[in-house]
């Protein structure tokens, strides 16, 4: 075991312990007190099976058989999600082939970030995360089900649907994908576009093209955004079979690996609760899934939902958990926007199971973890094949790279580090990846010029005024001021200033996801300029010292000068497209250190602090 993976676990089990205990208390109680479907009455039952057919009746009011309760993100807007709308039929014909049952317990909502960006919806975003939690708990609170089986992969989906999924942690749950879609126009080459359109060299007409050139088909999107970090994310936590994640929506391994998932759902090792959600989601597993995230080069989203997905289990995860990861933990894999290759391109040159294979062989993950399969990480070393029988097995190794260009083993990598950091200064507390940051911009000071929105900086790009060495400050971005949207609109601006040759960085209280590119972005800054945060003091030609390496983000002004400004009010906005509906959880979310959540709002795992 690498001394950095063994120590940060550790400590995570210690932090934990009263707040971990007390939610694997909480599951034991559910389960002796209202065990699935036995408290029922025959009324309640009546109900809930009123719509099946008499032999799905007879099994469930045997009390015997399982019953799987489905949570679907299905909808036909998401090409990613498009796919699973024949998931259920499916499900259900293998849960009765194997004498239990199957019935789809809830839809949950599913937004698409990519038609929201830059748009008033895209306030949304986040918080949808935490509405598909309570979306997947008010399915499940029916108490008809022996196990979980959640259909999504999405960017804030699939992290809402595990935080939902974890407050019944007593049953055994799994996660299913589509796969994504076929290879379009390279990302270089939209890249390249985007940037033209945004220097008034290329139409609308060209960017649509472009646009629907890349997004093309059913599947999810293959840039290593969000939707594929998920992916990475559940496959290493063990929630989802081994291999499954990046195989295209058609391969005939699909109903295969559907059918696996079933039977693991279903087998008395299941059931007798052995492999329940609160034994897959661990600390240790969670330190797993940080570092497959980290050596790939995944989303920064994912420093938000890996805390809120922890504080849901008892774990107090954090920021510098991740940093000290990050330090130990080489980049393994480059996918845009962390290089050229695309999702597919990173499958075929040997995917989850070799970066799997190569951090194992380097000592970076925690062995002694239960996934869907049982004990260890064997079998997520090895990609999915069929046997004689048609079933499907693990058994082909991938033993090198097929592309060293896109995976690399972990004895030559593309980079001694994963490429995350926690900054910290006077201004606050933040994350910035690097992974795709040239060494020579990891450091930049520079004035700083201060806006309350992308079009602000947008109109001051058109009007030449950031043609210098800059720090773009944009404030009134995070999650109590407006949700906290992604900024993925002035990526290009800031992208063209950097190719003039100027130092340019980004600092914010918003987000980047997983379109943090080649410009330094200080991100999820906290405290947030809504909540008195030190960015709410910034003026226009302020020098920011923004340091990746040393891990720092200051304003070079005494505490003094910062005090003795007012601090910046928040224009008044009209919440069109159902915004309005969200100040509930403007109001009571958590800081981005807690993970943004309005479940975390109240608690602080840091009061664990005594347990060491």
């Amino acid at each position: 075991m690498h001394p950095v993976v063994e120590e940060v676990t550790e400590n995570l089990r210690r932090r934990s312990q009263v707040s971990r205990q007390a939610y694997l208390d909480h599951c034991k109680r559910t389960r002796d007190d209202t065990p699935p479907k036995r408290t029922l009455s025959c009324g309640n039952v009546a109900h809930g099976y009123a719509a099946c057919s008499d032999t799905e009746k007879q099994l469930i009011a045997g009390m015997e058989a399982p019953n799987i309760g489905i949570i679907n993100a299905y909808n036909d807007m998401l090409s990613a999600h498009q796919p699973l709308a024949d998931y259920p039929a499916m499900i259900k014909k293998l849960a009765l082939q194997l004498g239990a049952t199957a019935q789809v317990a809830s839809g949950v909502p599913a937004m698409c970030d990519g038609v929201t960006q830059g748009q008033p919806g895209m306030e949304l975003s986040l918080f949808s995360r935490d509405v598909v939690a309570m979306a997947t708990a008010i399915g499940l609170s029916h108490n008809l089900f022996d196990a979980a089986l959640c259909l999504g992969i999405c960017d804030k989906i699939v992290p809402g649907m595990l935080i939902g999924a974890l407050q019944f942690g007593h049953l055994p749950t799994a996660f299913i994908g589509s796969g994504p879609m076929a290879t379009g126009i390279p990302n270089k080459e939209k890249a390249a576009v985007r940037q033209q359109y945004a220097e008034g060299k290329a139409d609308e007409a060209a960017l649509l093209a472009v646009e629907s050139a890349s997004y093309h088909s059913a599947g999810t999107c293959t840039f290593y955004g969000t939707a594929n970090t998920n992916q990475v994310m559940m496959e290493v936590l063990g929630l989802q079979l081994p291999g499954s994640s990046f195989l295209h929506p058609e391969d005939p391994l699909r109903p295969a690996l559907t059918k696996r998932t079933v039977e693991q759902l279903v087998q008395p090792a299941a059931i007798t609760q052995t492999r329940r959600l609160c034994d897959v989601v661990t600390e240790a597993s969670l330190v797993n899934a940080v570092v497959a995230i980290l050596a790939t080069g995944g989303s920064t989203n994912h420093t938000l939902h890996l805390l809120a997905i922890a504080h849901a289990a008892g774990i107090d995860l954090t920021w510098d958990d991740m940093d000290k990861l990050s330090r130990a933990v080489p980049l393994l894999a480059r996918v845009y926007p962390n290089g050229s290759a695309d999702i597919n391109d990173f499958q075929a040159a040997g995917g989850t199971a070799f970066i799997v294979q190569e951090l194992r062989s380097g000592g970076l993950l925690n062995e002694d973890v239960v996934t869907l399969l049982g004990s260890g990480l064997e079998a997520y070393a090895h990609r999915p094949t069929f046997d004689d029988q048609q079933n499907v097995q693990w058994t082909e190794a991938v033993a090198e790279s097929r592309r060293m260009d896109v995976v690399r083993p972990v004895t030559n990598p593309f980079a001694p580090e994963g490429g995350l950091r926690s900054l910290a200064g006077n201004l606050g507390n933040c994350v910035i990846k690097t992974s795709a940051v040239e060494e020579a911009h990891q450091s930049v000071t520079a004035p700083c010029r201060v806006f309350e929105s992308q079009e602000a900086l947008k109109a001051a790009f058109d009007a030449g005024e950031l043609d210098r060495d800059v720090v773009a400050v944009v404030r009134f971005q995070g999650p109590g001021a407006n949700g906290m949207p992604e900024l993925h609109k002035m990526t290009p601006y800031l992208g063209v200033l950097q190719d003039r040759g100027f130092k340019v960085a980004l600092v914010t209280d918003g987000r980047m996801s997983g379109a943090s590119g080649k410009v330094p972005a200080a991100i999820h800054l906290s405290p947030e300029a809504i909540e008195g945060g030190t960015i709410g003091r910034l003026q226009d030609g302020d020098v920011i010292e923004l340091d990746a390496q040393k891990g720092q983000l200051n304003v070079l002004l005494t505490i003094e000068e910062l005090e003795a400004r007012p601090l910046a009010q928040l224009t008044p906005q009209e919440h069109t497209l159902g915004r309005n509906l969200f100040d509930v959880f403007r109001r009571n979310v958590s800081k981005s250190t807690r993970g943004a959540s309005v479940f975390g709002a109240t608690a602080d795992l840091s009061d664990n602090a005594s347990a060491e």
